[in-house]
C-alpha cells in the first residue's frame, strides 16, 4: 500500500466540494439536483473585464511571466483600491497577488506559523481555516460564542486565548452565517488583538456584499496601531463573479509581503498573467455591474429568507445581513426526520429532495446547514418548496 504523509493524512477534503462534486455527478446522470451548496456567483464575469483579459491575450502581454508578487500596475491598482475604500494610504510593497484569496491565506499561515502555535477561529467559520491552518503546523482553537446572534467579543475571546495563541481570524461579512460585525464590534476585537499582541488576519472578501442598509467597516479604517497588527485578505472572486479566474491579494507589512513572495515562488510562481490583466479591470474599470449584482443578491436574501420561515424545523434566529448565504439551524428538523447529524441529513435532503447544502460539521457548528442563495430566484423558490415536501 503506499503510505502517505502524515500532513496529507491529517487533512480533510473541502465539504463544500465534495458536496458540490456529488450534486454535480447526479445532474450528469440526470437528476434534477438544486445545488446551493457552492459559495459562487451565477453572474458570468462583466463583459469589460472580460475584453480587458482578451486584449491581453491578443496583445501578447499574457504570454510571459509576471513578478512573483504580481504585476506593478496590479499591485498599485489594489493599493488605491483599499485607500479609495478605506481611506488608508497603502503601498504597492504592501500588497502580495494571489492564486486566490484562500491562496493568499494558505501563505499567510504558512509564514507566520511555527509547530503547535494557536490560532483563534470563531465558529461558524470558512471549511479551509482550519485545515490550512493545521497544514502549517498550527491548532485552531474554536471560539463557539454564546450569543444568539453568533458573534464573539474580546471577554469571550479572552477566555480562549493561552500563552500559544499567535492569530486570530475575523471574518465580516461571515461565511457561512452571513453576519456582519459593526464598526464597533470590530474596533473592540481589533484593539483586543493588539492590546494581547495577537495578529488579526481580517478576511474580508465579501467587503462589497452587504444589504438592507447595513455599512461594512473594514478594519483597515482603524487606527495606525491597529492597521499595523492586521492582516488584510481579500480578491475579486465574490463582487466580481471572478471565482474561476482565482486572484486574490494580501495586504500587510512589507515584512509579511516579502515572506508570502518567497513562498509562492516556490509555489504557485506568479498568478496566471491574463487572470492579472482582467483583475486590473475589475478593480479600475466601472464598479456598476458590482452594485447590480449586490442588489440581486439583496433581493434574493430578502425573498429567501421569508420563504424559508415556513420550512418545518428550520429556526432563522438572525437575518444575514452579508454575504450569499443562509445559516440555519437544523436541529428540529433532525429530530422531526430521525437524524442524529446534520451531514446525514443533508445527505438526505440531496439524495431525496435533490437540493444539495452543506452541513454544518464542515463549519465548526453542528446542527445547522448552510445554503447559497448565490443563484435565481426561481431556483430559490423551488428549493425552499422542495425542503418543505422533504420535511412533509
Amino acid at each position: 500500500m503506499m503510505e502517505f504523509s502524515k500532513r496529507a493524512q491529517g487533512v480533510s477534503p473541502s465539504a463544500t466540494l465534495a458536496v458540490s462534486t456529488e450534486a454535480k455527478k447526479m445532474q450528469k446522470d440526470g437528476i434534477d439536483v438544486i445545488n446551493l451548496s457552492t459559495g459562487e456567483p451565477d453572474f458570468t464575469t462583466p463583459d469589460s473585464i472580460v475584453h480587458a483579459a482578451v486584449k491581453s491575450v491578443e496583445s501578447g502581454k499574457a504570454s510571459y511571466y509576471t513578478p512573483v508578487g504580481g504585476l506593478p500596475e496590479l499591485r498599485q491598482a489594489i493599493a488605491e483600491h483599499v485607500e479609495q475604500d478605506t481611506g488608508r494610504t497603502v503601498l504597492a510593497n504592501e500588497v502580495a497577488v494571489t492564486v486566490g484569496a484562500k491562496m493568499g491565506l494558505f501563505e499567510t499561515f504558512q509564514a507566520l506559523l511555527n509547530d503547535q502555535d494557536e490560532v483563534l477561529v470563531v465558529a461558524p467559520y470558512w471549511v479551509s481555516y482550519e485545515e490550512q491552518v493545521k497544514l502549517a503546523g498550527g491548532v485552531v482553537v474554536p471560539v463557539k460564542p454564546q450569543a444568539s446572534n453568533l458573534k464573539t467579543t474580546p471577554e469571550e475571546l479572552s477566555q480562549f486565548k493561552t500563552s500559544r495563541t499567535k492569530i486570530l481570524v475575523l471574518n465580516s461579512p461571515q461565511n457561512p452565517s452571513g453576519l456582519v460585525y459593526t464598526e464597533e464590534e470590530t474596533l473592540a476585537i481589533a484593539k483586543w488583538a493588539v492590546d494581547n499582541k495577537i495578529l488579526l488576519i481580517a478576511d474580508e472578501i465579501y467587503g462589497k456584499l452587504v444589504y438592507n442598509g447595513t455599512k461594512f467597516t473594514s478594519v483597515m479604517t482603524m487606527s495606525d496601531e491597529i492597521v499595523e497588527n492586521t492582516i488584510l485578505i481579500d480578491g475579486v472572486s465574490k463582487a466580481y463573479a471572478m471565482t474561476g479566474w482565482r486572484i486574490g491579494y494580501v495586504v500587510a507589512s512589507p515584512q509579511i509581503i516579502q515572506k508570502i513572495t518567497a513562498l509562492q515562488g516556490h509555489m504557485t510562481s506568479n498568478p496566471a498573467a491574463v487572470a492579472q490583466y482582467a483583475a486590473l479591470e475589475a478593480l479600475t474599470g466601472s464598479q456598476e455591474p458590482v452594485e447590480e449584482m449586490r442588489q440581486s443578491f439583496e433581493g434574493r436574501l430578502n425573498n429567501t429568507y421569508a420563504a424559508m420561515q415556513n420550512v418545518p424545523g428550520f429556526k432563522l434566529e438572525n437575518k444575514p445581513d452579508g454575504a450569499f448565504y443562509l445559516f440555519p439551524n437544523v436541529e428540529e428538523a433532525m429530530r422531526l426526520k430521525g437524524f442524529s447529524s446534520s451531514v446525514d441529513f443533508a445527505m438526505a435532503l440531496l439524495k431525496e429532495a435533490h437540493v444539495a447544502v452543506v452541513a454544518g460539521e464542515a463549519f465548526g457548528m453542528p446542527g445547522h446547514i448552510r445554503l447559497s442563495y448565490a443563484t435565481s430566484q426561481n431556483l430559490l423558490d423551488e428549493a425552499v418548496q422542495r425542503m418543505i415536501e422533504f420535511m412533509k
